[in-house]
């Protein structure tokens, strides 16, 4: 009887939805001068999702509980009706089943009659040519088209790290993090950032090449909170053992490490973390070396295995990774997840808050530059989406996307970028577990017929979810996301209250996280929300709307199963959506999506094709999506396959393969804990003559091909170049680039100190010393500072190994005059930063610089701080004194 419950929700919506289908002057067409109707959605879906002998007992129900009312006439004679349009239906089908079969037969005896005609005239050698053969179809080499090399290159890489044995660090501060049971929604930190990282490091643990996968999170032990944040260590197994494809040992696999960190006995937000990052980093430090040694031991001979890679999620992940970055000497990436500027440009815009207010809610200035300082440590930054890196990190003031290309031709051709940096934006979108997903299929009829056959009970959330509904049975309009504004849920309810049509064929159900009192959720949450339930009352949505208060992660495939099930729709309305990993779950249970036309939602779209973008401002035309999908049959089945055809392009599997072959492409490296001062070989370095001969090209504004294709009429890229008056184009850059910093003899004798310097090798190599105390003083006092550098000198002592640099915010001639005034000779230092990070010199044994000073300037960093606006950075911090 479950396809005689689906029938009877069917006519109870059609009556609902007003005057009866035996009227005269109604029409069973969905739009009629434009005008919408669901009665014939409807009808169209018993007739065709039933069979006649349910719709028989349905009418025979409908005669057995007629009564003085008159819907229950109108539903006996519906029932009547609809029965008879089903078994005319089925009449007309089978006439036309054997009309195509007697056609199909008379096509197929007149092609093999032509056949055997034409055999006779054609000899042996002829017959293989024939235009039916198969060698005529298009599998030809010639015929196939190429593959790009980029791709070969990436399976290159990824097969060449199947034979290594990687270590990897992955770190995501804030939120709760645990292999299994998530508890996305719970709060703000908690959402799909979570989800996204363990996802990762669970399947990168998986892929062959990979030994270990550590992700560093914080330990949580407050009691507000669930036992298992407070583990140090948790595993996280494979989805399925047939995945598990790396080499088995005693600490491989993919682990959360939860390092203790911040107040104890309390979980905080991520606006809070900001002051403890160095705690954090500290103790990271240890279990990076600690395991590197532990790994070593196991797979390494007995060397350290340090990780490949630390990767960096969010700006306070980003801020650790950059600073363990550079202690261990080891690649860095990023991932923002969620921009800084982007946001404070959004919430500007709204005009709800000041900048000020902003800063004290959200720590917003703290965020951005921490965003800066991975953007300078990063080697790669991986974004989901084109729209992410041209529209919110071009922002920051460490990335602009025309100097990135530029840069990237220059270091292609081997042309010097004079110390220009930026990291590689790479598009990897997020990937997903397909291997538990079976997407409703079939239609109504036959899931009745297998529950007749095989019973087997509907998940508990569809008895939560359905309870809120009238007419459980109508199409179900899906929204999974935390109640935040910027996730944009109340436009949806007011887009659906506003359009009568829609809430006479769907109804709207609403996952909004987890919460047990309203009173005890967060502020923006609990507004979010009340909003939502004040607009279901303002627009008498009760019966319609569903916003169940609980529900456990792994109920959500059972959510979207529950809205395949009815034909209904997934809908992502945010304000601007970083990726939109929901958008992807909800395509691999076969649910088409509407989805805003702002951040990742446009490049899964493009691939998917199983949707349409909306303006998330615009109430109407979310609306008219919705409707559009939900009433039109064919379009929907057509979103439907499209989403399940193209899916796997979304899988780990792939996002893996790329992540590898990214990590494999950074240049090697390693902790170089010791060098040893004996037959040291200095290496041939860059001449800075060679970067002042090219530096015409220095502003990298040159409107050249960035990929040296050929300009019409001038030849190559480099021919181009050779045409240029080197000598001319260098004069005026300079003096540009100087902006009075370097001028007169100074500047006509630049290149030719540079070639000095590097030539006569008269710079020290601190990377000979085993340790390197960096002496930073600045005081009140001046005269204190030589007593304090004494003492420091004396406690590091004077070894060989020992590197010493003086870091000031004094000039040279001021250090000097201490240095002196101290009885301390000059060259007991390698090297001396001044002007708070202004210039940086090397003690000589002689003046070189006309200054009469014994002191060389590092003119190769003078080029690396001079186009970056020092001399402005300077004059703005005026007598502050000593800048960290």
């Amino acid at each position: 009887m479950a396809g005689n419950d689906w029938i009877n929700s069917y006519l109870e919506a059609i009556l609902d939805v007003g005057p009866g289908i035996d009227e005269a002057k109604s029409s069973l067409l969905l739009r009629e001068r434009g005008h919408f109707s669901p009665t014939r959605y409807f009808v169209e879906e018993v007739i065709t999702g039933f069979d006649e002998t349910d719709l028989h007992r349905s009418w025979i129900r409908a005669a057995a509980t007629r009564g003085p009312k008159e819907r229950n006439t109108r539903l006996e004679n519906m029932c009547w009706r609809i029965w008879n349009l089903a078994r005319k239906k089925k009449q007309l089908e089978g006439e036309e089943v054997q009309r195509n079969a007697k056609r199909h037969l008379e096509r197929e005896r007149g092609r093999r009659e032509a056949t055997a005609d034409m055999s006779e005239d054609l000899s042996e050698g002829e017959k293989g040519d024939f235009p039916g053969d198969g060698s005529a179809h298009g599998d030809s080499v010639q015929g196939r088209m190429r593959r790009i090399v980029s791709v070969d290159l990436m399976e290159n890489l990824a097969n060449q790290i199947k034979e290594k044995k990687l270590y990897i660090v992955l770190i995501s501060l804030h939120g709760l993090l645990r292999g299994e049971n998530m508890e996305l929604g719970r709060d703000s930190d908690t959402g799909g950032q979570v989800k996204y990282v363990v996802e990762l490091a669970r399947a990168l643990g998986t892929m062959p090449g990979v030994y270990r996968v550590d992700l560093l999170t914080r330990q949580v032990s407050a009691p507000d909170v669930d036992w298992s944040y407070a583990e140090p260590t948790e595993m996280l197994t494979p989805r399925t053992t047939e995945s598990s494809m790396q080499e088995l040992g005693e600490s491989s696999g993919a682990y959360i490490i939860r390092i203790p960190f911040g107040p104890k006995d309390k979980y905080i937000p991520k606006e809070l973390l900001w002051p403890h990052i160095p705690e954090f980093v500290d103790c990271a430090l240890s279990h990076i070396r600690q395991m590197s040694k532990v790994l070593g031991e196991q797979i390494g001979g007995g060397q350290p295995v340090w990780p490949v890679a630390i990767h960096g999620h969010y700006a306070d992940a980003g801020d650790s990774a950059a600073l363990l970055s550079g202690a261990l000497n080891v690649p860095m990436l990023f991932t923002g997840h969620s921009l800084g500027r982007d946001k404070l440009e959004q919430i500007l815009k709204q005009g709800r808050q000041s900048r000020d207010e902003i800063n004290t809610t959200y720590k917003i200035m703290r965020r951005i530059e921490a965003e800066e300082l991975s953007l300078d440590s990063s080697e790669i930054v991986i974004t989901s989406t084109r729209q992410e890196i041209e529209e919110q990190w071009r922002l920051y003031d460490g990335f602009d996307p025309v100097l990135e290309r530029k840069l990237r031709a220059r270091i292609k051709r081997g042309v010097n970028c004079h110390g220009r940096f930026m990291p590689r934006m790479v598009v990897i979108p997020p990937g997903m577990e397909f291997h538990h997903i079976v997407p409703h299929e079939g239609d109504m009829d036959g899931d009745a017929e297998r529950n007749e056959e095989d019973p087997t009970p509907d998940p508990p959330i569809w008895s939560e979810v359905m309870r809120f509904f009238t007419n459980p049975h109508k199409p179900m309009i899906l929204a999974l996301a935390r109640p935040d504004p910027k996730k944009n849920i109340t436009t949806l309810v007011k887009a659906f209250g506003e359009c009568r049509p829609l809430r006479e064929l769907a109804n709207l159900t609403l996952i909004m996280g987890n919460r047990d009192n309203i009173d005890e959720m967060s502020g923006t949450n609990a507004t979010v929300l009340l909003s939502i339930l004040k607009l279901i009352d303002k627009y008498d949505l009760y019966g319609q709307v569903a916003y169940p208060k609980h529900h456990k992660q792994y109920e959500v495939p059972d959510i979207y199963g529950l809205a395949a099930k009815t034909k209904g729709v997934f809908i992502n309305p945010a304000f601007i959506e970083p990726f939109g990993l929901t958008l992807i779950e909800a395509a691999a249970y076969g649910l088409p999506i509407v989805a805003t036309k702002n951040g990742g939602p446009v490049d899964i779209h493009k691939v998917l094709d199983n949707g349409v973008l909306v303006d998330p401002h615009d109430q109407q035309s979310i609306a008219d999506a919705l409707l559009k999908l939900v009433s039109d049959k064919q379009l929907w089945a057509r979103c439907r396959q499209n989403g399940l055809k193209n899916i796997h392009q979304f899988s780990w599997l792939e996002h893996c393969k790329t992540y590898l072959s990214r990590i494999a492409m950074c240049k090697a490296r390693q902790p170089q804990w010791q060098r040893s001062n004996i037959g040291f070989e200095y290496p041939e370095p860059n001449s800075p003559g060679d970067s002042l001969r090219d530096i015409q090209d220095l502003s990298l504004n040159l409107k050249l091909s960035l990929d040296g294709e050929k300009n019409e009429g001038t030849g190559t890229f480099d021919n181009s170049l050779d045409s240029i008056d080197r000598k001319s184009n260098l004069e005026n850059a300079f003096l540009k680039l100087s902006n009075g910093i370097i001028g007169g003899t100074e500047k006509a004798s630049l290149m030719e100190k540079a070639e000095q310097n590097v030539s006569g090798s008269r710079f020290p190599v601190l990377r000979s010393k085993k340790y390197i105390f960096v002496i930073a003083v600045d005081c009140d006092s001046v005269s204190d500072i030589p007593k304090i550098i004494k003492t420091i000198m004396d406690v590091a002592g004077k070894e060989n190994s020992i590197g010493l640099i003086l870091s000031t915010s004094l000039s040279i001639s001021e250090v000097h005059s201490l240095l002196i005034s101290g009885s301390i000779s000059p060259l007991d230092f390698d090297a001396l930063i001044c002007n708070s990070g202004g210039d940086l010199y090397y003690p000589s044994t002689s003046s070189e610089d006309g200054t009469g000073l014994p002191f060389t300037v590092d003119l190769d960093y003078q080029l690396h701080r001079i186009p970056l606006g020092w001399r402005r950075f300077k004059e703005n911090i005026g007598s502050m004194g000593y800048f960290c």
